[in-house]
């Protein structure tokens, strides 16, 4: 596929607001700046000019914003602090796939008064096969209960 195709299907993916891969190598060279020491890019995907990057620690979300995409806000989800995992599989027409991820916002995961939570979605291309990227998360979501509520 040409760079005129890709870019094609990469505006056509961001109107239609879901994400398009892109290699842990290419994530690396722009966006390495931002890892924490020995932090490994797993997968990654673009939307027009946000992105999203699963490391073996966080979530990164990348917002570019203005009319020159110089101004970026980065947030992060931590791997640990990830407890449920809500997956959506693309049905039939012009149906995407969704991930939505819940997470614990509040600095203390086993707090007397209770835990602030927070949920972020990730829409994909129905061509993009979400169960892996899925289990994934899952079996983190699992492991955080497991050694939250020992």
């Amino acid at each position: 596929m040409g760079i005129l195709d890709r870019m094609g299907a990469s505006l056509t993916n961001g109107l239609m607001g879901n994400l398009s891969e892109r290699t842990p190598e290419d994530l690396q060279r722009e966006y390495g700046a931002y890892l924490m020491e020995g932090e490994i890019i797993q997968t990654g995907f673009v939307l027009v000019r946000d992105v999203v990057i699963f490391t073996d620690r966080r979530i990164m979300d990348f917002d570019k914003q203005g009319a020159t995409g110089m101004k970026c806000r980065v947030n992060s989800i931590y791997l640990d602090s990830i407890i449920n995992i809500t997956a959506e599989t693309a049905g039939f027409g012009i149906d995407d796939s969704e991930l939505s991820i819940e997470y614990i916002t509040s600095p203390f995961y086993k707090a007397s008064g209770g835990v602030t939570l927070a949920s972020r979605k990730f829409e994909f291309p129905k061509r993009y096969q979400i169960q892996d990227l899925y289990r994934w998360l899952q079996e983190v979501a699992y492991t955080n209960h497991c050694r939250i509520n020992a």
